[in-house]
Order: structure tokens, then sequence, then C-alpha cells
């Protein structure tokens, strides 16, 4: 039996909409991307594989917003009671702005699926599906919590490293990978990006701190914009220099480099 009748037969039999379904399952395996309660916003969500496979992930308490232009059909059991669809264009503003608007405030995590319509020229479908891979990352920089996760297809080729580059600015980190469930023969691949970085600082940052407390281990804590930055051989009261090694959702870590 081949791995795409094997995922085909299997969403049957498990009563998933689509084979895509285990797409997500094993993504979220890998990296942890949706827990109970959260919120979930799904782009390219028909016909309802992901929908259904973040339901089941965020539980009762949890709520998921689908979008995607084609009609999603509502579910037939409890899962309708949390998950809300809307049908429309993620390349257009008012679908965006439908969307921020459903989702109520920040979210936890937003996954993507989306795919241009196929026209069998490969560097055009590369190209569109890096466009709307582009647009489900800046709507996921405008609904994600600090610490939120975002996980998008593209299709491999030009400009997708550059691409890689800009999630990895806004994130912990960033992986790439081909779950089992994809087709052989498909250049699709995955970012899973951890830990949405909301600091006002980025690592290379050079900027000037009043150390204003010492924490428990002798650290001195300085404030900007109230993101907590760390800084080691400081006393509280000090002004320093310092560059910024590592940033975390909520607190960093900095070098003074007044001393250097």
């Amino acid at each position: 039996m081949t791995g795409r009748d094997h995922y085909y037969n299997k969403s049957k039999q498990e009563g998933y909409r689509s084979r895509a379904a285990y797409k997500l399952k094993q993504l979220d395996d890998l990296e942890n991307v949706i827990d109970r309660g959260d919120a979930v916003v799904d782009l390219g969500a028909a016909p309802g594989g992901w929908l259904q496979v973040a339901a089941e992930k965020v539980g009762p308490e949890g709520r998921v917003v689908g979008v995607d232009l084609q009609r999603i059909k509502p579910f037939d059991d409890d899962i309708n009671e949390r998950v809300e669809t809307i049908r429309g264009d993620m390349t257009e503003e008012r679908t965006r702005d439908r969307v921020i608007d459903a989702a109520e405030g920040k979210v936890d995590a937003v996954v993507s699926d989306m795919a241009p319509n196929m026209s069998g020229e490969y560097s055009l479908d590369q190209a569109r599906s890096l466009h709307l891979a582009r647009q489900a990352f800046e709507t996921a920089l405008e609904l994600l919590d600090t610490g939120g996760d975002f996980v998008v297809k593209v299709f491999e080729g030009p400009d997708v490293d550059d691409f890689r580059a800009d999630v990895e600015e806004e994130f912990q980190y960033v992986r790439a990978t081909s779950p089992k469930a994809s087709r052989d023969e498909s250049s699709e691949v995955y970012f899973i990006a951890k830990g949405r970085l909301t600091a006002p600082v980025r690592p290379g940052d050079e900027l000037e701190v009043e150390i204003t407390d010492v924490g428990n281990e002798g650290d001195g804590i300085a404030s900007v914009e109230g993101y907590r930055l760390f800084v080691p051989a400081t006393e509280e009261g000090e002004t320093v220099e310092v560059r910024i090694d590592d940033v975390k959702p909520n607190f960093g870590f900095a070098q003074r480099i007044d001393r250097d």
C-alpha cells in the first residue's frame, strides 16, 4: 500500500475530512504547537481536516477560527461548539480584518496549510505559495500572543530562505520539516515557529540601561519598555551600556560592554 493510500484510507476510517489532518498531527507531535484551552486560527482550512485536529487538541475550553475561500461545511458533533468558520480570501484586507475580529484578541497558535490553485508551472506556483505564506505570517504577527506558535506551508524554491530568516526574527526558533503524511513527490515544506517574540529588543542590539534591581542569582535587572533584561556583573543603581545576547518571550539576557 502506498503512503498516499494509507493516509487517505486512514482519514476515512477515523472520520477526518482530509488526509492532511495527519500532517498537523505529526507537526504538533514534533513541537507541541497546540495545547488544551488554546485559541487557534487555521488559515486555508477547507475542507476541515486541520480544524478537526485543532478542535480535538484545544478541547471544550478552547476555540478555533477557520478561514478559506471555499465554504467549510458544519461539523456534526460537539466540534461545532468550538469552531467558527469564515469564507474569504486571505490576500484581501477585509478577510484578514474578519479573522482578527473573530479571534477576539490574541491567540496561542496560527496554522496555515494554504496553497495556490496549481497552474502546472512550478515557478509560478512556488511564487504564489510564498506570497500566501507571507500573508499568513503577517496575520500571525497581528494575532499571536507573546510566546505563541506559527505553522506555515510553503513550496521549496527561490526566496524561501529569506522568508525563513524573516520568521526567525519574530520567534525564538524555527524548524523546517516535511511530515510523513506529505506525498512523496511533494515539494512542500512546513516551518514550525515557536515562541512569538514581542520584546522591544533583539539579539545584537546595543543600548544604555539602568539597573533597577538584582535577581536571586545576583544578576542586575533592567527594564526596557516594561521588558525585563538580566545583566551579569552589574549592581543596582548603575547605568551601563549593554549588548543583547538572547531574547525570550518574557525576558532577555545582555552583557555589559562599557568595560570591554
